[in-house]
Parts: structure tokens; C-alpha cells; sequence
């Protein structure tokens, strides 16, 4: 009952309920696997087994979910938006400017330390969940090693798409647990169980898109990202996409086109979009490559439109 909801992770399922039963539950966990395949659920249901004793309780339930258990501190990357720091999950409502992608900030990293030092009010251990940690600065990251060498009585999950990118000592000192894409029928079972016809909507979008059910790669959550993403963006952006500018004029106009009307989020959902058409449509992974370089330029800060025209005139000159 208490992991009924999770689907599709059978593995996952069974360490962390034989984690529950024997009471031998780590200090530091790593939650790896794709966005929406069910991380973040397993980590609310694993927290309110602790609480509980290892059975539901539906009274932790609510407060873990509405996020305001006060021994539970969930970090999510952040913008910095006038001086202030904006989850990336209320980023969007306050109006913040996403031309970068958020990070997971020292600042964030030091209240983590300070939240699992302190002595909990009503739970036995304090409870963290860190979104995203691969989004970390090299000073956030060496601050989550050294509290991690130190956890004290406290428990701390990372969710993490990306553990390749955290450094081996941090790796090494979790317990990885780890989630997989799930299986189309699965997928489809997912999204019916959704409210207000979300999930049904999401796949009528995907039966006239196929590429977006490839971009999800056996992920409910990454395909309702990429529908949005998909409606999100202009269409005479994605026509222009279809093939490759022929100019360097051409080139840098589409350059400052991208850079100027897409956000951070869609200039990084683009490049994935744009590598799986050039995929189907040519034999040249050396573009596909050109794009992987973007993409890190773009998530090391890189200024968007240089980043832009720099690949594209490459990729006319090849």
C-alpha cells in the first residue's frame, strides 16, 4: 500500500520496503534514473514509511506532499532573481527570467548542512530531498561532500537524472538506488491515471508527434514536458529547424531568433529536439556532436546567442 502508487519500479520498490522492514536505513541515498519515472514519489512515500513506521500514514502523507512537515527541508535549483533565490518550481508564476538554467547553490548547500545539524521537532531524524544535484557549482558540490562525510543523525536523498556528472565521492557515499524507463503499456497506465484528461491529452499530442514519445524515452513526466515544451514553442521557430540555414547570414539571424524568444528551458529542449530530427534525417554524427557542445555551453553559462552562432556557422561549414 504504501508504494501502490509507483509503478513500473519493482526493483527500487523492494530495497526500499526491505529498507523500512529490517529499520537499516542509510544516512544518504542517491535516487538515479530519468526525470518522471517516479523518483520523486518514491522518495515521499520512503519518507512517510519512516515516519510511520514503515506503514502509511495519511496524515504524513499530506504534510510530506504540501511539502510543510517541519522536519523536512526539499531543495530544488534555483534562479537568481533580484538578489533572491527562486525554486525552480515557482520560477514561472513570479515571472523570472529563465535564460539560464537554474543551479543548486552554495547558499542552498550550507542551510542543507545547518537543517541536518539541528535537532529535529517531531520526527526522529532530520528528512532532506535534493533535486537535481548534478546542476551544482564545484563549491556547492565540495560543501555536499563534506556534509556528507559528516551526516550526523539525519537523512539525505538526491534525485538525480545525471549521477555521471556528481563526483565519485559523493557517488560513493550514497546508497544508489536506481529507477528505469518504463514500458510503453506502463507509460499509457501512468498518464490514464492522471486528473482532468492530462495524460490523455499528452497522448493524442505524441500519436501526431511521434518524436516526442522518443524524446520521453519510456518517461510519463518527460513526455508531458516535451508536450509542453512542444506548444511552447513558435512555429515558425521549429519550421525553421527542419533543415539547416544555408548562409551565415541565415545562420546568425536563426542564432538571435533563438536566443532573443526562447527561454533557457526551451533552448535545451530544442537542441534535443533538433538532434533527433537530424538523427532521422541524416548520417552525419559529427552535427549531432556540434549540438552536444552547445548544450554544455549553454549549461556552463555560456552567453546563449554566441553559443548559438558559433554552431551553427560550424555546422554550415561542415
Amino acid at each position: 500500500m504504501l508504494f501502490g502508487e509507483l509503478q513500473g519500479q519493482p526493483l527500487a520498490q523492494r530495497l526500499l520496503v526491505a529498507a523500512l522492514d529490517k529499520r537499516r536505513v542509510a544516512p544518504a541515498y542517491l535516487f538515479s534514473g530519468p526525470d518522471g519515472v517516479g523518483r520523486s514519489l518514491a522518495a515521499l512515500r520512503f519518507l512517510e514509511g519512516l515516519l510511520g513506521d514503515g506503514d502509511c500514514a495519511p496524515r504524513e502523507r499530506r504534510r510530506l506532499e504540501e511539502r510543510n512537515h517541519p522536519d523536512l527541508l526539499w531543495v530544488e535549483p534555483t534562479y537568481n532573481h533580484q538578489g533572491r533565490l527562486i525554486p525552480r518550481s515557482e520560477a514561472e508564476s513570479i515571472g523570472v527570467s529563465k535564460r539560464t538554467p537554474p543551479q543548486v547553490r552554495l547558499e542552498q548547500i550550507r542551510e542543507l548542512s545547518r537543517f541536518l545539524a539541528r535537532q529535529p521537532m517531531q520526527s526522529p531524524r532530520g528528512l532532506v530531498v535534493l533535486e537535481q544535484p548534478e546542476a551544482m557549482a564545484e563549491g556547492a558540490a565540495n560543501a555536499l561532500l563534506k556534509t556528507l562525510e559528516e551526516p550526523g543523525h539525519g537523512l539525505l536523498i538526491l534525485l538525480c537524472a545525471a549521477p555521471e556528472r556528481l563526483l565519485s565521492t559523493i557517488r560513493s557515499r550514497c546508497q544508489q538506488i536506481r529507477f528505469t524507463r518504463l514500458s510503453e503499456d506502463c507509460l499509457r497506465s501512468v498518464l490514464a491515471q492522471l486528473p482532468d484528461g492530462q495524460g490523455e491529452q499528452a497522448l493524442t499530442l505524441a500519436a501526431s508527434h511521434p518524436e516526442l514519445l522518443a524524446l520521453a524515452g519510456g518517461s510519463p513526466g518527460a513526455l508531458l514536458d516535451h508536450v509542453r515544451m512542444l506548444s511552447s514553442i513558435p512555429q515558425e521557430l521549429k519550421q525553421r529547424m527542419q533543415i539547416l540555414p544555408n548562409t551565415p547570414l541565415q545562420a546568425l539571424g536563426l542564432a538571435r531568433d533563438l536566443s532573443e524568444q526562447l527561454d533557457g528551458d526551451q533552448q535545451l529542449w530544442m537542441i534535443n529536439w533538433w538532434q533527433h530530427h537530424l538523427w532521422n534525417a541524416s548520417t552525419q554524427p559529427d552535427r549531432l556532436k556540434r549540438l552536444d557542445r552547445l548544450r554544455q555551453h549553454l549549461l556552463s553559462f555560456v552567453q546563449p546567442r554566441l553559443a548559438w552562432e558559433v554552431t551553427l556557422l560550424n555546422l554550415i561549414e561542415a
